[in-house]
């Protein structure tokens, strides 16, 4: 069983940059991956972020260069820097972790751009 303590997510104009954060809990010591993905309405979740056990990190082409992941292992904790933020990247935010028992996923933070 996994536990995830999300936050971080808001309304902020386009141009903006807002920072998510997600504390997993449980037996994550043996993930395959861990980072963010999203879904907008109407659309199905897609992925933004990830981390990989091999260490290497894998983004969504629409946000290379303004979304960054980065972790801290000792707080089993993953982020997600979101800066220079569009309308279309409005949606809710899922932290989520891939083990070899299946993948969990948070509660979801929404994040909305608009002006």
């Amino acid at each position: 069983q996994v536990q995830f303590v999300e936050s971080g997510g808001g309304l902020v104009h386009p141009g903006g940059s807002l920072r998510l954060s997600c504390a997993a809990s449980g037996s994550i010591s043996k993930f395959y991956a861990m980072g963010w993905y999203r879904q907008a309405p109407g659309k199905q979740r897609e992925l933004v972020a990830v981390f990989t056990s091999g260490g290497s990190t894998n983004y969504a082409d629409s946000v290379k260069g303004r979304f960054t992941i980065s972790r801290d292992n000792a707080k089993n904790t993953v982020y997600l820097q979101m800066n220079s933020l569009k309308p279309e990247d409005t949606a809710v935010y899922y932290c989520m972790i891939g083990l070899t028992t299946g993948v969990s996923w948070g509660q979801g933070t929404q994040v909305t751009v608009s002006s």
